[in-house]
């Protein structure tokens, strides 16, 4: 199955774009020249039709984008030098609306923002298959070499897909979003692939909100935000949940998924990762990423059958690895799931300088569950990790991937986690700086039809 989830998409982003026949290559410019061309992105868009090439020669755009044909080719010839900037406007920047095979490349998108922090908009590229509407929309989806970043406190996300399947990101950067950099959510089996991602300086580095199935995030980097990697369990418009990382997450249909032994098939995959330093007290916020606790490089949030694998994490001030049933909302109401902490695995990584060893629950792996609802936070398996502390202690003996179940971690770390929460919600933002230069495209006429600007 992993050979074939992308299918024919595949053949597209890794050997940069197929030529179709008879596609129409519209060029943007904003230089004074004597062939056929647009001044605007938004232009171009309107005036594909499926198949063809967008082309966006070095400039600043100011102006938001929204492409609902499908089966289109965005590039611009510079990441660095092509830029759609948003101003601190209120809206989204590329926004690609229930249109399937869309690939985005070679550019940066800056300062779209939300009206408050906790408004709509504020995302600078999403691949949006129908947010809210718990059903898929989209189908292929493509970012490589995207710079997205917010220098003020109202960014929303950087590089957002909902409600989309068969993903794709590659050679992307995301920093200052008071949500988180990177986001991929309300799809239960979202066949999508993350490689060679930076992202840093946000309240959560990668959120993945009820994202789970076929999908793999690796030899990434997540450092200086607030909290690094945080797949999670939401009771929200980002249905159906939960975040379940099982390979047959398709065919389930329980918000509360049962995973009766360790022994199973996972096929969401945090692997070859450097998480660091995210402990970030200073990134922007709002008042869902604020509820979290702070200070972890992994925050496992009522997540089930997830595996951790081959990373190193080190130096994240609260935790290596925090993992905890979410009751949402919490405190409880009729409407509250008691999403629990299930079946996942740790395995192989590499962990160093977490938390502090003389505080209860500040350790390299920090695990709590088993106190509400079906207190079934039970079948999380820990082996094979080089670290020197643990809450519960001894984790890879009793919780050993070795023994067919594991119980209920327990509520030892439950003030502790508490505590962190609170301090989060204490925080004072500031914006964060604008990146350096990010590595461009190699060769951005690479699969394109002859054009002005690809002889």
């Amino acid at each position: 199955m992993r050979r074939t989830w992308l299918g024919p998409l595949a053949a597209v982003l890794l050997l940069g774009g197929t030529v179709v026949a008879n596609a129409t290559v519209r060029v943007v410019t904003q230089a004074a020249v004597n062939y056929p061309h647009f001044t605007s992105i938004q232009a171009a868009v309107n005036a594909a039709q499926p198949g063809d090439w967008i082309l966006i020669d070095v400039g600043v755009y100011q102006e938001p984008v929204y492409v609902a044909t499908p089966n289109l080719h965005i590039r611009g010839m510079d990441r660095n030098g092509v830029i759609v900037d948003g101003n601190h406007t209120v809206g989204n920047g590329i926004e690609v609306w229930k249109a399937s095979n869309v690939t985005i490349e070679n550019l940066t998108v800056r300062n779209f923002d939300r009206p408050t922090v906790d408004g709509e908009d504020g995302n600078q590229i999403w691949w949006n298959g129908g947010d809210g509407s718990g059903v898929i929309g989209l189908s292929g989806w493509v970012g490589r070499y995207l710079t997205t970043y917010d220098d003020g406190l109202k960014g929303g996300y950087g590089l957002f897909a909902s409600n989309a399947v068969n993903g794709f990101l590659d050679q992307v950067y995301a920093s200052g979003f008071n949500d988180s950099g990177l986001y991929i959510g309300a799809c239960r089996d979202c066949r999508a692939k993350v490689r060679h991602a930076l992202i840093e300086n946000n309240a959560l580095g990668y959120s993945g909100t009820n994202a789970g199935g076929h999908l793999i995030i690796e030899k990434s980097i997540f450092r200086n935000n607030s909290n690094g990697v945080g797949p999670n369990s939401l009771n929200n418009d980002d249905r159906p949940p939960p975040q379940d990382g099982a390979c047959d997450s398709g065919e389930n249909s329980s918000a509360l998924p049962a995973f009766l032994s360790t022994r199973i098939r996972r096929c969401t995959i945090f692997r070859k990762n450097l998480v660091e330093n995210n402990g970030n007290f200073t990134t922007p916020a709002n008042s869902t990423t604020a509820s979290i606790p702070w200070g972890a490089g992994f925050v496992l949030i009522g997540t089930y059958a997830d595996l951790i694998k081959d990373n190193t994490i080190r130096n994240n001030p609260s935790a290596g690895i925090l993992g905890f049933e979410n009751p949402d909302p919490f405190p409880p109401t009729p409407s509250t799931v008691y999403f629990q902490l299930s079946g996942n695995k740790i395995v192989h990584n590499t962990f160093s300088n977490n938390g502090n060893p003389s505080v209860t629950g500040a350790a390299d792996i920090t695990l709590l569950g088993g106190l509400f609802g079906t207190q079934t936070s039970v079948n999380n398996c820990v082996s094979g990790n080089t670290l020197s502390t643990s809450s519960p202690a001894n984790i890879q003996g009793a919780w050993s991937c070795k023994n067919r179940t594991t119980p209920n971690p327990g509520g030892e770390a439950l003030l502790y986690i508490l505590g962190l929460q609170a301090a989060s919600q204490a925080r004072v933002s500031v914006g964060q700086p604008p990146p350096p230069p990010q590595p461009t495209m190699p060769n951005p006429c690479r699969g394109v039809p002859s054009n002005p600007l690809c002889p």
